[in-house]
């Protein structure tokens, strides 16, 4: 079950932020997140927006994702590429997985599909398994962004043939 995260979640989303710093460390990606990334300051300025959801199963947090329907600034200048479209999108980051669960990406797809057709997310060009994930779940590889500290991220994009409707799925 994905559900927004509350405030008292902040402990095991932490928990959850270092187990995937250690997946990416050991997995030939120790610098897109380092040792301290997302901060915690981060995790809790989401939740309070109520951008931050989380994945239950049977009672137990094992995953965790920002997701928000607006215009990511980072997204604005793309290289080696294009977007599909520009119409309205939903961004996706800060996906992050105990390793308890599985379908963890298959389930954030469909939960933010179904109130945006048309999704964007990034990734470090070293997270090979979030890059396999992103072409698995039926994203598309548009180009190069650059984030707000100017380190490149490959850029994706999913649901482009229907986001002439996206605006008329945003769910209020």
């Amino acid at each position: 079950m994905i559900r927004k995260a509350v405030l008292q979640d902040e402990n095991e989303i932490a928990r959850i932020y270092e187990k995937a710093r250690a997946y990416m460390a050991q997995h030939g990606n120790p610098g897109q997140w380092g040792t301290s990334f997302p901060p915690s300051e981060l995790t809790h300025e989401d939740i309070l927006k109520g951008i931050l959801y989380v994945r239950e199963e049977e009672g137990r947090i094992n995953g965790v994702f920002m997701f928000e329907i607006a215009d990511d600034p980072t997204y604005h200048v793309i290289s080696d590429g294009a977007w599909k479209s520009e119409e309205p999108y939903g961004v996706i980051h800060r996906v992050a997985s105990d390793g308890t669960g599985h379908g963890l990406m298959r389930e954030i797809v469909s939960f933010c599909g179904a109130q945006i057709s048309h999704l964007r997310m990034d990734t470090h060009e070293k997270n090979l398994t979030m890059q396999h994930q992103l072409a698995r779940n039926g994203f598309e590889y548009c180009g190069i962004i650059l984030t707000h500290d100017n380190t490149p991220r490959l850029a994706y994009e999913r649901g482009w043939d229907t986001a002439d409707t996206a605006s008329s799925n945003v769910k209020k």
